[in-house]
């Protein structure tokens, strides 16, 4: 049986689609899933530790970070001070998370956002 290949994307159809979207919602966007994904790894969800991997979620954190600090002029305060909390709040959750915590300052995004304290 021979199966039939993956139809092709239309990227003009994908580029015109996101060509509609302003460029604050793909931010925001993107930080929301980088959230998402960050606290499913530090084990935030309802299957707890399953999925737990502070790695990962290291890696996320800061990128998320990263990616805050350099559109912080992009997005309005509206956009960014609830993304600046969740942030915050999974800073502090890898913090408690860890078994042997990070210096201030060194710890997941810390570099662009300053020390975080509990």
């Amino acid at each position: 049986m021979s199966e039939t290949p993956p139809e092709n994307p239309d990227f003009d159809s994908m580029a015109r689609d996101i060509a509609e979207v302003p460029a604050v919602e793909v931010i925001v966007t993107v930080a929301v899933n980088l959230m998402s994904a960050a606290a499913v790894k530090l084990g935030l969800t309802e299957e707890g530790d399953k999925y737990k991997d502070l790695d990962e979620a290291r890696k996320l954190v800061t990128a998320l970070a990263g990616l805050l600090d350099a559109s912080a002029t992009e997005i309005s305060s509206f956009h960014a001070a609830p993304l600046r909390d969740g942030l915050k709040s999974l800073q502090l959750a890898f913090r408690e998370a860890s078994i042997v915590p990070d210096e201030p300052g060194q710890g997941p995004g810390e570099k662009y956002t300053g020390p975080i304290y509990g």
